[in-house]
C-alpha cells in the first residue's frame, strides 16, 4: 500500500508529460501538491516538516537555477558579441568531407557547448551550423542530438551531479552512511562523477563512429555503413581525445570540467589533425545532389531563429578572442576546484557562505556559496568581462540579459517544484507513525521485484526521467534518491547505481521531446519529431544497455563491495 501511494506523484508526472503532453512547468506544481497531500494524509507528516521540506527544495533549486542562468547568459553574450559567428567560421575550414565535419561539429563542438551551457543549447546551436555547412536539416538535428549524449552528465559544468544528484541525496541518513564507509561527502559525490564517467568512456569513445554510421546509412547516396568505417581511425582519434581527459578530469578534479575541458582538448587535437590530413580517408564523402534528397530531409518551414542565434554577422571577431571567454571559464574552474591552489578554501570559507540551519524548526539546512557556484564564478563573471573584451554595445548586452531571463522562466517553475516534490517524498519519514519515507517505500518494492536485473534497469530509469522532463538534472532530482534506495535494499553499489542514473539521463537526452523540438525549430523541421525520436531511440537504448553491462562487470569483478 505504501509503495503504491508513494508512486502516485511520479506516475502522475509520467502520465501528464507523456500521455497528455503537458510541459514540465505545468506538471511539477501538480505533482508537488499531490505529494504534499499523500504525505500529510497517509504518512501524517507534521506541517512544519512539509513546509520545511518545501522551502528547502525551493532554496536548493535556486542554486541550480543560478548555474543554469549563468550558463545561458554567457552563451547569449557570445551570440550578441559576434563570438559564436567567429567560432562557427573555424569549422568551415576543417575538411570538405561531411563525415569529418559531422565528427567535429556534432560530437566535439556539441560536447563543448554541453559542458559550458547544457539545457538544450548544444543541438539548437550546432544544428543550424551543420545546415550552413550543407547538411540536410533532418540529418543535422538527428546527428547533433545523438552527439549530445556523453557530455550531458557533466553539462553546464557538472550541474546534473552538483545540482541534481548532490541536492537529491543530501540527507542526514545518507551522509551518515557515507561517513560510516569512510568517505567525506565530497568524496562520495566525486565517486558518483567518476562512476558516471567510466561507463560513458566505453560508449563515448565510439560515439563519433556511431554518428558517422547514422550519417552514411540514413543520408548517404549508397545508404551504407561501409563508408562510415572508412573514417573509423579518425573517429577513434576523436573519441579518445575527448574520453581520456574526460575520465581523468572526473577522477582527479571533479564533475565541473570533464565535458567542457575534455571537448576543448578533443577539438584542439582533431581540428589540426583534420587540416593536416592525419588519418583521413582517401576519398571525400558528400551527400548526393540536393535533387536526390528525400523530401523528409528538408525543412518544412523557415528555421525560427537559426540565423539570429549564430551571432551578430555585422561584427567580426578573431578566432582567439572568440574562444577566449571559454578558455577563461576552464582556467577559472581549474584554479578554483583544485585545493592545492588555495583559492577553493578562500571562496568556500564560512565568512563568505550563506547558511540557514534548522529551516522552520526542522533539522534541514541550506547553504549558498556564491563565489564557488559556477553560475556566478565563472559564468556571470566571464560574461561581464566579455562585454569589455568584445567591446559590446549596450543594447546587445541588455538583450543578452533579457533573453537569458526569459529563457530561465520555464526551467525555474519546473525545477523549483520538482526539487520541492522530491524533498517532501524524501523527508516524509519524519512522522509519528514510524513509517519509512516515500522514497524508501518505493525502493524496497523495486528492489524486491527487480534487484537481480537492476543494474540493467537503472540507466533506463534515468533515460525515462530525461525523456519526461527534458533535463538530466531534473531526472536526477526525481530519481537519484530512488536509485540510491534500490541499490541499498538490493545490496548493490549505491555509488555505481546512482552513476548509472546519471548516465541513463544522458542517453535519454537523444530522445527527449524538449531537445528534439528546440533543435528542430532552429532548422525548420517541424512535424518530424516522431521520425527523429524513432531514429534516435535505438542508439539511446543501446547506449543504456552497454553502460548497464559495464557496471554489472565492474560490480562483479573490479570493485565488489564498493559503497
Amino acid at each position: 500500500m505504501a509503495a503504491l501511494l508513494a508512486s502516485i506523484p511520479i506516475l502522475l508526472t509520467i502520465a501528464l508529460m507523456v500521455g497528455f503532453n503537458w510541459p514540465a512547468k505545468r506538471v511539477m506544481p501538480v505533482a508537488w501538491i499531490v505529494a504534499l497531500a499523500i504525505a500529510a494524509s497517509y504518512w501524517q507528516v507534521p506541517v512544519r516538516w512539509l513546509a520545511g521540506a518545501t522551502v528547502s527544495g525551493f532554496l536548493s533549486a535556486l542554486n541550480i537555477l543560478l548555474i543554469v542562468f549563468g550558463a545561458i547568459l554567457l552563451m547569449n553574450t557570445l551570440k550578441n558579441s559576434g563570438a559564436i559567428s567567429a567560432i562557427n567560421r573555424t569549422f568551415h575550414r576543417i575538411s570538405p568531407d561531411r563525415r569529418i565535419q559531422a565528427i567535429v561539429v556534432a560530437f566535439l563542438f556539441v560536447s563543448f557547448i554541453e559542458g559550458a551551457a547544457g539545457f538544450g543549447t548544444p543541438a539548437a546551436l550546432a544544428a543550424p551550423l551543420l545546415v550552413s555547412l550543407g547538411f540536410p536539416p533532418l540529418a543535422a538535428v538527428i546527428l547533433t542530438l545523438v552527439g549530445d549524449s556523453t557530455a550531458v552528465s557533466f553539462g553546464a559544468v557538472g550541474t546534473p551531479i552538483i545540482g541534481g544528484v548532490a541536492r537529491a541525496l543530501d540527507s542526514p541518513g545518507i551522509r551518515e552512511a557515507v561517513a560510516g564507509y569512510g568517505w567525506s561527502w565530497e568524496t562520495f559525490i566525486g565517486q558518483i562523477g567518476l562512476w558516471s564517467a567510466l561507463p560513458h568512456f566505453v560508449v563515448g569513445t565510439i560515439m563519433p563512429l556511431v554518428i558517422v554510421m547514422i550519417l552514411t546509412k540514413f543520408f548517404g547516396p549508397k545508404r551504407s555503413f561501409r563508408e562510415a568505417f572508412e573514417v573509423a581511425p579518425f573517429a577513434l582519434l576523436a573519441g579518445l581525445s575527448f574520453s581520456i581527459p574526460y575520465v581523468l578530469l572526473a577522477a582527479f578534479v571533479g564533475p565541473e570540467l570533464p565535458a567542457v575541458l575534455g571537448a576543448l582538448i578533443g577539438l584542439a587535437v582533431t581540428i589540426p589533425a583534420a587540416r593536416r590530413g592525419f588519418l583521413m580517408p582517401k576519398e571525400i564523402w558528400d551527400f548526393g545532389s540536393t535533387e536526390t534528397w528525400d523530401a523528409d530531409w528538408l525543412a518544412t518551414s523557415k528555421g525560427g531563429h537559426a540565423a539570429a542565434d549564430v551571432g551578430d554577422e555585422k561584427r567580426r571577431i578573431g578566432s582567439f578572442l572568440a574562444w577566449l571567454p571559454y578558455i577563461m571559464v576552464a582556467l577559472i574552474l581549474v584554479a578554483t576546484r583544485i585545493p592545492a591552489f588555495g583559492i577553493k578554501q578562500l571562496i568556500t570559507a564560512p565568512g563568505v557562505t550563506i547558511r540557514w540551519d534548522g529551516i522552520l524548526g526542522t533539522t534541514l539546512h541550506y547553504t549558498l556559496q556564491l563565489l564557488y557556484l559556477p553560475g556566478t564564478v565563472p559564468f556571470i563573471l566571464v560574461s561581464l568581462i566579455t562585454v569589455g573584451l568584445h567591446r559590446m554595445r549596450r543594447d546587445a548586452v541588455s538583450e543578452a540579459w533579457s533573453r537569458s531571463v526569459r529563457q530561465i522562466g520555464p526551467a525555474l517553475v519546473a525545477l523549483v517544484f520538482a526539487v520541492a516534490m522530491v524533498n517532501v517524498m524524501r523527508f516524509s519519514g519524519n512522522n509519528a507513525l514510524g513509517r519509512p519515507d516515500m522514497i524508501s517505500a518505493l525502493s524496497e518494492t523495486a528492489a524486491w521485484a527487480l534487484s537481480p536485473v537492476w543494474t540493467f534497469v537503472a540507466p533506463f530509469v534515468g533515460a525515462l526521467g530525461a525523456f519526461m522532463t527534458g533535463s538530466n538534472t531534473v531526472s536526477n532530482v526525481l530519481f537519484a534518491g530512488f536509485q540510491y534506495g534500490v541499490a541499498a535494499e538490493a545490496g548493490l553499489s549505491r555509488t555505481i547505481i546512482v552513476g548509472l542514473q546519471v548516465v541513463g539521463g544522458a542517453a535519454g537526452n537523444m530522445i527527449c521531446v524538449h531537445n528534439v523540438v528546440a533543435a528542430g525549430t532552429t532548422v525548420g523541421v517541424l512535424g518530424r519529431e516522431g521520425r527523429i525520436i524513432r531514429t534516435n531511440l535505438l542508439p539511446a537504448a543501446i547506449y543504456a544497455l552497454i553502460v548497464g553491462a559495464v557496471a554489472f562487470l565492474a560490480m562483479r569483478f573490479v570493485v565488489p563491495g564498493l559503497f
